[in-house]
């Protein structure tokens, strides 16, 4: 049985329309920005990619003007411009919210917790992977590794860290980000709106006040290796016992500086999945 073109997917059709071109003043700003992304390249072609966020930061996503303007300033085709844009899951392809969060669905944040998150965000926000809220601020998709195991399960609002996520605090997270409300990550700068965040990503400052000061780095977790190596005493570990487990053992309360966000969730992760509940981390030794 064969199919039609149509059935296929496939358009016979007109072939697609150059892609419209800015309008004169953004694209003289564009050029501006370009020429100062391209100087810091000894071969002009390896400017693509943060002329790529620079043209995202523009719409929001990376449309075919924008494709049209890297291939025009580079002396590429367009579809050597296409070829990076699909390959990299940074760059997107239609417009999308303000705020992209992203679950990590990746196998330890998903058992400890991150698949009951992002279907719990599905239904709370009426939204599938990779869609937007119709007030527009908000994109969900699930994304394979936040590189952050050690705080798991992991969520990510526009590439800032937002830690030991349960969803109950991811559902809270989300309103408020929403509304308006005020949204601190765990760790790394202030949050910026995605169209912000691809010019920071395209080599430009963040002139905001203090938001350089507070990308900061690793966690407390992750540096605890790097302290051993150094002979460093390994410092305590945070231990939330949960429902019916022993008490006998000191638990660490963390300090403020362990838990710098307002929308920090507790380390008792086991509550993502409730039918799995985990015991008391072991001590070192044990």
């Amino acid at each position: 049985m064969t199919t039609s073109s149509s059935e296929r997917g496939v358009s016979l059709g007109m072939p697609e329309l150059p892609a419209p071109a800015y309008p004169d003043d953004v694209r003289a700003r564009l050029e501006a920005d370009a020429r100062e992304i391209i100087a810091r390249y000894p071969d002009s072609r390896s400017a693509l990619l943060p002329l790529l966020h620079l043209v995202q930061s523009e719409e929001g996503h990376v449309t075919r003007t924008g494709m049209q303007f890297c291939a025009d300033v580079l002396g590429l085709t367009t579809a050597e411009v296409t070829a990076v844009a699909t390959f990299y899951t940074m760059y997107r392809r239609r417009p999308s919210g303000d705020y992209q969060v992203g679950v990590c669905t990746n196998t330890l944040c998903a058992v400890m917790g991150g698949d009951a998150i992002f279907s719990e965000l599905q239904e709370h926000l009426g939204v599938g992977n990779g869609e937007t809220t119709d007030d527009g601020k908000v994109t969900l998709e699930h994304i394979e590794c936040n590189a952050a195991c050690d705080f798991a399960p992991v969520v990510m609002v526009n590439w800032e860290f937002f830690d030991n996520q349960t969803p109950a605090s991811a559902k809270r997270m989300v309103d408020d980000l929403r509304a308006g409300r005020p949204v601190e990550p765990t760790r790394g700068a202030p949050l910026c709106t995605f169209k912000e965040t691809a010019r920071i990503l395209a080599g430009f400052p963040d002139e905001r006040p203090g938001a350089v000061e507070a990308s900061g780095g690793a966690g407390p977790a992750s540096l605890v290796g790097l302290r051993l190596a150094r002979g460093e005493t390994a410092p305590a570990r945070v231990v939330h016992p949960r429902e019916g487990a022993s008490q006998d053992r000191d638990v660490h309360e963390p300090s403020p500086s362990e838990h710098l966000s307002s929308h920090d969730a507790p380390q008792d992760t086991s509550a993502s999945d409730p039918a799995h509940p985990a015991g008391p981390a072991a001590e070192e030794g044990e």
